[in-house]
């Protein structure tokens, strides 16, 4: 009886520690890390492929979290989730994720909170870490087995110049808007029109170190530009 009671007070005290770390952004270490998406069924993204005609490169017909390939700019079931930079598939990419403020330590946060940072570095981690995303083997990399987040440069070749192009293009990428790192906010205007953004695994440099580069498109312009990591930006993943 006393090793029973024993066994059910050490349980207890692991699922208090649990939840204290979850609560607090950390994470047990001996715990895999929770793959959470953002429908009822927690069903992953489907893969259909869809090759460049630039490049020949192989890509993803939809954004990560989206129901099918866009249909037109503004249809919604392909907008998708929307991942601050580095993160993996948590939870805090679903629309509806509820946030927390402060940047924390580790590379899983362990929780599926939208963090908002508005000071320092404007990254939910801090200090940083460029490798959260980089190529299959990224920490975080939420893409499908053999997928992965795009680098700026392939973002170039894809010759992508206009929103207009953006969708007429065989990425079909839709106005899936963007969130807001200070607030939590979604919004699907930037500018005072329709756009979208979409994270590359490339960090910035220069003056925008803290930042990570973003393929940017509303209808008369596309182009690539230093964003906070802490925003929420569409992912189109590639196959490596």
């Amino acid at each position: 009886m006393k090793k029973i009671l024993a066994l059910a007070f050490l349980l207890t005290c692991f699922e208090a520690a649990t939840v204290y770390a979850q609560q607090f952004g950390g994470y047990l270490k001996s715990a895999t890390p929770r793959i959470l998406n953002c429908n009822p069924e927690n069903l992953e993204t489907v893969v259909v492929e869809v090759t460049s005609p630039i490049t020949n490169r192989k890509w993803m017909d939809r954004n990560l979290g989206a129901s099918r390939k866009a249909l037109s700019s503004s249809d919604d079931l392909a907008f998708g989730d929307l991942y601050q930079w580095g993160r993996g598939r948590d939870g805090h990419q679903c629309r509806d994720s509820r946030t927390r403020s402060g940047s924390i330590s580790i590379d899983r946060p362990g929780h599926d909170r939208f963090i908002l940072e508005t000071i320092t570095t404007d990254d939910w981690r801090n200090p940083q870490n460029n490798s959260l995303w980089q190529g299959l083997g990224g920490i975080n990399n939420p893409c499908p087995a053999g997928f992965r987040i795009p680098t700026k440069p392939e973002f170039q070749l894809e010759l992508i110049d206009t929103g207009a192009e953006a969708f007429s293009s065989f990425l079909k990428l839709p106005y899936a808007g963007w969130r807001n790192n200070t607030n939590g906010a979604v919004s699907l205007i930037a500018e005072s029109t329709s756009y979208g953004f979409l994270w590359t695994s490339t960090v910035s440099t220069g003056a925008s170190s803290n930042d990570a580069e973003a393929f940017a498109y509303y209808s008369t312009r596309a182009y690539l530009n230093p964003y906070a990591r802490a925003r929420g930006h569409s992912v189109r993943c590639i196959k490596n």
